[in-house]
């Protein structure tokens, strides 16, 4: 009885199975209706599908499609079906890997010539004949002699089975008619599981990850249970290339990019407004109870050793060659968490001073790939509102809730929500496990201090400590991961870093790393596509448009601008053209309001105000009046103009 796995079932239900058991057989136990509706299985916290053999116990929970983790099994199936389409219509393509992925899944090929958008609906169309035909998915463990044999063909396939040599890791296949796939699972049973899915795009990948390896053709795709969440997802699809930042960002003259500086922003006239509209409201915010502090971009390696960077982050480096030395031992900032560290090791301090908070915001540089280069969102020159926070261990649960208020204070301004997820430590880290089990514990404590739900994100820490992220949702459903709060215990080892107690000893605090907006480029780009461009007042580059209806009015608009401007309103006056172009200019830059001056406003000390997406509708009022309401939509930083609805 003591080779038999034991299986908790939710309610607390017993059921003891011999090893190898199916899981099929578990759930048709507990009941032939749940067995109908079964995806696949929870075993001890890990899913595998319904044909994988049981080995080992533990809670075990069936999976159906009610189950946010059904959806993973569903996509992971997609993919080994797309594959099977392609080698149907394709049977010269070799084949990589197909993964589900956060928004669906997608598979990787080899080919002479890239797919075409011919090619992909015929793919979606034998997709569909794969699903009616309804083949069972069949589980099969192999040895990697036998697996040779299948893939004999598949260099691809043949070069991952070379990574199984001495691994006692369980070699399978999987297959649906006469296609067999190299893949793990798990699984849905068969084949007509997959019902609503769409074939989205193709990109380029190199085979690995590895921008020295071949280029692939990669196939992204997406699939769902219900038609209806299917259509939602596509429509978000359809928003989000509207909305596309580097598409936006042009059409409103905000940003460009040059091959001269790849990875880096140039930031014109309005968008630098933009920009240090932003940092500005970041620095009102951090005016009290932080320290703002500049430090240099460029450190010899001896800094970035100490840290633990030279060895764990390296690659991401930008390294500068030394003449005197002719080796690269300096480099760019990547971040600025050490050179906070020096200015806090520069002056003695006593418990009573703690918190303390440097905060800053210098540019950085990472050495991001080529081919992972994506307008603002992923850069290689960029700036953080970075904070570090030198702390008594005692003191982390009140500044976790101070720093989590005014982390998700900063987002409620922008209409953004948050969930919270806490990340444990990674494999690859620097420190001993004890401070990484103290990290951790108190980290956790002081999250859950706070009573806000979260969700577990293990291995996803920094190399340095466990973190709190927060997962921002934009205004189309879309995820973000923006802001982080990290607890670092290794930091004031290797720097050395104390404190005096009050006993009048000497102790080490305990740093967190914290920032809101992730980097400055990033957040913009989501701001742009969360607002599709059409910013909150206090935040757009141009808040006022003022046009005349004729020359002959220019003097008394230009006055209006003018007062607009002493206001503190980002105003401008637009004469050349027609009224009716600088007025359709006015509504594609997106800018909140337009003033038209007509001869009878003129005469009355009057506007004829216009807001944004309201068309034709107009409200006269007096110049004072507008005035004193912008400036109150800017003090209050009011997500919308007056009377303007809700969204882009």
């Amino acid at each position: 009885m003591s080779s038999l796995l034991t299986l908790t079932l939710p309610d607390g239900a017993i059921r003891e199975v011999a090893p190898g058991t199916l899981p099929t057989e578990v759930v048709g136990s507990i009941g032939p209706r749940l067995l109908l509706a079964a995806i696949a299985v929870s075993v001890d916290g890990e899913v595998q599908d319904l044909m994988t053999p049981l080995r080992r116990g533990g809670a075990f929970t069936v999976i159906t499609d009610k189950d946010p983790r059904a959806l993973g099994v569903l996509r992971h199936s997609g993919a080994h079906v797309l594959a099977t389409a392609v080698r149907r219509l394709r049977p010269e393509a070799k084949i990589g890997f197909g993964p589900a992925i956060d928004d669906g899944f997608y598979y990787d090929f080899e080919v002479d010539k890239p797919f075409t958008p011919e090619d992909l609906e015929a793919f979606e169309a034998e997709m569909r004949k794969v699903a009616a035909e309804k083949l069972p998915f069949t589980r099969a463990e192999v040895s990697q002699a036998e697996a040779g044999t299948v893939f004999a063909d598949d260099p691809l396939k043949l070069e991952r089975l070379a990574e199984f040599e001495g691994s006692d890791e369980v070699i399978s296949t999987y297959t649906d008619g006469p296609f067999v796939d190299l893949c793990r699972g798990p699984h849905v049973p068969d084949t007509s599981y997959l019902k609503h899915f769409k074939l989205l795009h193709t990109a380029g990948a190199y085979w690995r990850g590895d921008e020295k390896r071949q280029m692939l053709q990669r196939i992204y795709a997406t699939a769902f249970f219900k038609k209806d969440e299917l259509d939602a997802h596509l429509h978000r699809i359809e928003e989000s290339r509207r909305r596309d930042h580097r598409v936006v960002g042009r059409a409103l003259d905000l940003f460009q990019f040059f091959p001269v500086s790849p990875g880096a922003a140039f930031w014109t006239p309005r968008g630098t407004t933009l920009y240090n509209t932003l940092e500005q409201f970041v620095r009102e915010r951090q005016r009290e109870d932080f320290l703002e502090v500049k430090t240099p971009l460029l450190y010899t390696k001896r800094l970035w050793e100490q840290s633990g960077h030279w060895g764990k982050y390296k690659e991401n480096m930008f390294l500068v060659l030394n003449n005197e030395t002719e080796e690269h031992d300096m480099s760019l900032k990547p971040m600025n968490c050490p050179s906070h560290h020096l200015f806090y090791a520069a002056h003695k301090h006593s418990y009573r001073e703690l918190p303390i908070r440097f905060v800053t915001f210098d540019v950085l540089h990472r050495n991001e790939l080529s081919g992972a280069l994506s307008g603002l969102t992923r850069v290689r020159q960029f700036a953080q509102d970075d904070c570090h926070v030198y702390l008594r261990e005692d003191q982390i649960a009140d500044e976790v809730k101070f720093l989590m208020d005014f982390i998700l204070g900063y987002y409620d301004t922008f209409g953004l929500t948050a969930n919270l997820k806490f990340a444990t430590r990674p494999e690859t880290r620097i420190g001993a496990d004890d401070l990484w089990d103290r990290a951790e514990a108190a980290l956790r404590s002081a999250l859950d201090a706070t009573g806000r739900p979260y969700e577990m994100k293990p291995g996803d820490g920094a190399f340095y400590g466990p973190k709190i992220d927060f997962d921002v949702t934009d205004s189309i459903g879309r995820h973000w991961q923006l802001g982080t709060i990290q607890l670092d215990y290794n930091a004031p080892e290797r720097f050395d870093l104390s404190y005096t107690g009050e006993d009048n000893t000497a102790h080490r605090p305990v740093v967190i790393h914290r920032a809101v907006s992730g980097s400055f480029e990033r957040f913009i780009a989501i701001l742009v596509e969360h607002f599709a461009g059409a910013f909150p007042v206090w935040l757009a580059p141009e808040q006022v448009r003022v046009l005349p209806i004729s020359d002959e009015l220019s003097d008394v608009a230009t006055a209006v601008t003018r007062r607009m401007k002493d206001a503190g309103i980002r105003a401008q006056l637009a004469t050349d053209e027609s009224l009716n172009y600088r007025i359709r200019q006015a509504e594609v830059m997106k800018i909140p309001y337009m003033a038209v001056i007509g001869k009878r406003e003129a005469e009355a000390g009057m506007i004829a105000v216009r807001v944004r997406g309201e068309g034709k509708k107009q409200d006269i009022v007096s110049v004072d009046d507008f005035i004193e309401r912008v400036r109150g939509e800017i003090a209050t930083r009011a997500l919308t103009p007056s009377s303007e609805g809700q969204g882009a």
